[in-house]
């Protein structure tokens, strides 16, 4: 079983950039799709990207397109999630999460604890 624990949040400012790290704890990515989604309280959660299990798909909601990149790298058993661009409307905090039947935004079984993201204008 795969644990997600993300790390890279912090605070920036709007038009600035963040690369978000997911590792995966007492296991590993491979043959997991992996997905970045984001909650601000009070509002349901977003889905912000995802990869599939060997990198040859990513999918992105139009709010990010083009300014948010999914990458992995199972070497190195990580997720990353490259920001730029950023607006005070990205401010959230971003869940990485792992399924094996994971495409785009459904079919995740393992979620991380989350890291905030805060962007000022």
């Amino acid at each position: 079983q795969v644990q997600p624990v993300e790390s890279g949040g912090g605070l920036v400012q709007a038009g600035g950039s963040l690369r978000l790290s997911c590792a995966a704890s007492g296991g590993t990515f491979r043959s997991y799709a992996v997905g970045w989604f984001r909650q601000v309280p009070g509002k349901e959660r977003e889905f912000v990207a995802a990869v599939n299990w060997n990198g040859g798909s990513t999918y992105y909601p139009s709010s990010v397109k083009g300014r948010f990149t999914v990458s992995r790298d199972d070497a190195e058993n990580r997720v990353y999630l490259q920001m730029d661009s950023l607006k005070p409307e990205d401010t959230a905090v971003y869940y990485c999460a792992a399924g094996v039947r994971g495409r785009a935004n459904t079919g995740y079984d393992y979620w991380g604890q989350g890291t905030q993201v805060t962007v000022s204008s």
